[in-house]
């Protein structure tokens, strides 16, 4: 049976109705005639009614129909197009192959969390933090909160890591709050955040820098006409490098390149000057893999271990360099389980909605949308000679059966967990050949869905002629919606003319009885005669 047939059964069977009760009104019309020959008037709206829908009725109801058919179709496309989308959806990482590239980082310590990503390798590997990434912060001496530092035209310069932002300053706004102020609300600020903190010795202006790192250090520059203003002792530089006690394994030389120290403006580093005080110095996370020393500006490190994420806080510190911590690199098998289920339960569900479109009953009248529709039934057999034929390579063939999953008779797949779970544990080459990002089982699903989602594949040029048919079946019913009018029109001026005729003729008629007499009476002109 095709959809064609089918349809058009269903369309002749609505017509038939609609045919069978317009000629049962048009008999009860015809009655109306017979009524007004005898009587004083017809139903002209009833008669005019029964008559026009008995030229049009067959025609408006095949129109109808097939506007029925045509939107329930493009539905049923619609309903396709959404389960082949959320399919693949679930084949995105089983398609590009990173799916069977899931591994787990783990920790044996605390302090440092760990994340495998793509490029991930299987493997142990020691790691000891000697220092975290630290942002600097400055903390001035403490002023009086109310009194300028300026007493006329000034500028301070702020500089962290080649980038700089000038500001101006004056009487007006150079307190403490009031330089912290211009600092925050600097356009091009180089990435210094400052507060205030009130202490009991007075305002102290702190300098936070937003980034991690040696290289982030905070330089300030003062140009100011008053060599005498208190303005001019915030003048600070910060430079790379002085001593750190060596630990964790690494020299004081390896540790002093990755530290910014204050200069106190004679070229010495010093850690504080007699107007600031280095709080927190600005540092680089230093630490060792199996021996290795590694720097980071921040304590998120991505480039140390391949395809692994590494973040450090202060509790991994190893003061001492005697207690490494152990990073496990394994395979996610259990993740890998989860997405491989998540397929099949997808690709059940296409099944089962593929289904339910075509279904056929041999005791109802009630079938199928798409029953028989040739797009559908390719894409039926697309994906399952997909997913029963497997990877081929050369001579060889891997099936999905060889890890657990296969085909029911109903088109469906079943996972066996016990088969799965141990071939990603055990076989995880046959898994990669499975979902490789060539010719894996994923990417042949994931590219026939492209195809028949595209702009031009077969869903749309098959909805697309619906939509055309639709357009012509609405312009043929407006052409029949005018003829409807103008019939209606013209049967209504007969009908109406013919109902005053007979009206006028069944009064003379009543007039003619009145004088001559009927078959029962004498008339008053009988009457006279006699």
């Amino acid at each position: 049976m095709s959809t064609v047939s089918s349809t058009a059964g269903s369309i002749a069977s609505t017509v038939a109705a609609t045919t069978a009760a317009s000629n049962a009104a048009l008999q009860a019309a015809a009655q109306s005639i017979i009524s007004g020959s005898t009587n004083s008037s017809m139903d002209v709206n009833s008669l005019v009614t029964a008559l026009v829908n008995s030229k049009i009725a067959g025609q408006a109801a095949t129109l109808a129909a097939e506007q029925t058919t045509d939107n329930t179709q493009i539905s049923a496309y619609g309903t396709l197009s959404a389960a082949l989308s959320a399919l693949q959806a679930g084949l995105t990482t089983l398609s590009n192959g990173t799916a069977v590239s899931d591994f787990t980082a783990t920790m044996s310590g605390t302090g440092i969390t760990a994340t495998a990503g793509n490029g991930a390798v299987a493997g142990s590997y020691s790691i000891d933090v000697a220092q975290v990434a630290t942002a600097q912060v400055l903390t001035s001496t403490g002023y009086d909160a109310k009194t300028a530092l300026a007493s006329g035209s000034s500028t301070m310069t702020l500089s962290v890591g080649g980038k700089s932002t000038t500001i101006s300053l004056d009487s007006s706004n150079s307190t403490i709050s009031g330089i912290a102020a211009a600092i925050n609300g600097a356009s091009n600020n180089p990435g210094v955040s400052a507060t205030v903190v009130n202490g009991a010795d007075g305002a102290h202006l702190v300098l936070h820098s937003t980034s991690t790192g040696s290289a982030g250090g905070i330089s300030v520059q003062i140009s100011d006409s008053k060599p005498g203003d208190a303005l001019n002792n915030l003048a600070v530089s910060s430079n790379n490098g002085t001593t750190l006690t060596g630990t964790s394994g690494a020299t004081s030389a390896q540790l002093a390149a990755n530290q910014s120290t204050l200069d106190d403006g004679s070229g010495n580093p010093v850690k504080s000057t007699s107007y600031w005080t280095q709080t927190t110095a600005a540092q680089d996370a230093y630490f060792t893999i199996d021996g290795t020393g590694v720097t980071s500006s921040t304590n998120t490190v991505t480039s140390a271990v391949s395809g692994i994420t590494l973040n450090l806080s202060a509790a991994s510190v190893d003061s001492t360099g005697s207690t490494p911590q152990t990073l496990t690199v394994a395979q996610d098998t259990t993740s890998q389980a989860n997405t491989i289920n998540q397929f099949v339960t997808l690709y059940n569900t296409l099944v089962t909605t593929m289904g339910a479109l075509t279904a056929y009953s041999s005791t109802s009248t009630s079938q199928g949308v798409l029953l028989g529709d040739s797009t559908l039934n390719m894409v039926q057999n697309q994906m399952a000679s997909i997913v029963s034929t497997g990877v081929k390579n050369g001579n060889t063939t891997t099936s999905l059966a060889s890890i657990g999953i296969t085909l029911k008779a109903d088109g469906t797949l079943v996972v066996d967990d016990d088969t799965l779970n141990s071939a990603l544990k055990d076989n995880q080459s046959t898994v990669a050949t499975l979902f490789n990002s060539t010719n894996g089982v994923g990417e042949q699903l994931n590219s026939n869905i492209t195809d028949y989602l595209s702009d031009s594949g077969i869903i749309k040029t098959r909805t697309d002629g619906l939509n055309a048919d639709l357009t012509n079946l609405t312009t043929q019913q407006t052409s029949l919606t005018n003829y409807q009018t103008q019939l209606t029109s013209m049967y209504t001026a007969q009908f109406t003319a013919l109902n005053t005729l007979m009206a006028t003729m069944n009064s003379n008629s009543q007039y003619l009885t009145q004088l001559f007499g009927g078959a029962n009476s004498a008339g008053a002109m009988s009457d006279n005669k006699s």
